[in-house]
């Protein structure tokens, strides 16, 4: 059976944990599996978004750590292989198509580090989090010292990055962590009901959209004003902006191709 079920629907791609037994504790089979479904998404020229999920009651209780310890001491880190893109992005390539993620049950480490590298997060009330690896003799080593303090402020990340202490959905829900608090069983349809829009919407417009917005986030908002035009200037000179000129004049809904 496989670790991650991986399904194509039109331009969505789902991404859904599947080793529930085990409340999907992350080994390094999971790990690559996940890698290759980002890859996948990254250069499918059909897909447009995905919707990353879990089976089960968890989304993960985080890494396997008797699996991992190896790589975690090679000084190297977490390597992705041919045909894979990491999904923490600390190595290597980064997506230029959105991810929205969709949480439930407990949602700890590696759960919460591979949430900060996605774009629009769903989680069910009664979800708990937390990066707990200063309980496990390490520290958090797939993106959370990087990104979580830029998503909930320095003293509140230092607050639960120092101490292992777990935080609630409801928390998360008012730093601005995630964007949609739903009821149990409702993470899933809402994440996709998200990424459906998306689909629908201009590929250019999207990829667009979420390349400024990284570039001023990583680079600074200087160096994103000096690209913002010079990006925009071949997406002005697809088909696609002149569908949605045609759509809007002729009162209907667009359909863009992503040319």
């Amino acid at each position: 059976m496989s670790l991650v079920n991986i399904e194509k629907q039109g331009h969505i791609l789902k991404i859904g944990l599947n080793r529930p037994e085990k409340m999907n504790a992350m080994n390094r089979a999971m790990y690559h599996e996940i890698a290759a479904a980002y890859h996948q998404l990254q250069h499918d020229p059909e897909l447009r978004v995905a919707v990353m999920y879990a089976e089960g009651d968890h989304f993960t209780s985080g890494l396997q750590l008797d699996d991992w310890a190896g790589v975690f001491a090679n000084g190297k880190g977490i390597e992705p292989g041919e045909g894979e893109l990491d999904p923490f992005h600390i190595t290597g390539e980064g997506l230029t198509k959105p991810v929205v993620f969709a949480a439930q049950g407990i949602c700890f480490t590696c759960g919460v580090e591979m949430m900060l590298n996605t774009d629009i997060r769903v989680a069910a009330k009664g979800t708990r989090f937390a990066q707990l690896e200063v309980k496990r003799g390490i520290f958090a080593c797939g993106g959370a010292t990087i990104r979580l303090q830029r998503e909930i402020g320095w003293g509140n990340a230092q607050r639960y990055l120092l101490t292992g202490d777990e935080w609630t959905a409801e928390q998360a829900y008012q730093w601005g962590l995630i964007q949609e608090l739903v009821e149990p069983g409702e993470q899933f349809d809402k994440a996709m009901e998200i990424a459906e829009k998306i689909a629908k919407a201009a590929p250019l417009g999207v990829q667009g959209s979420l390349k400024s917005s990284k570039i001023a986030v990583s680079e600074g908002q200087e160096v994103a004003k000096e690209r913002l035009f010079p990006e925009l200037r071949p997406v002005m000179a697809s088909e696609d902006v002149k569908e949605g000129i045609q759509s809007f004049l002729e009162r209907r809904e667009a359909v863009f191709k992503g040319k």
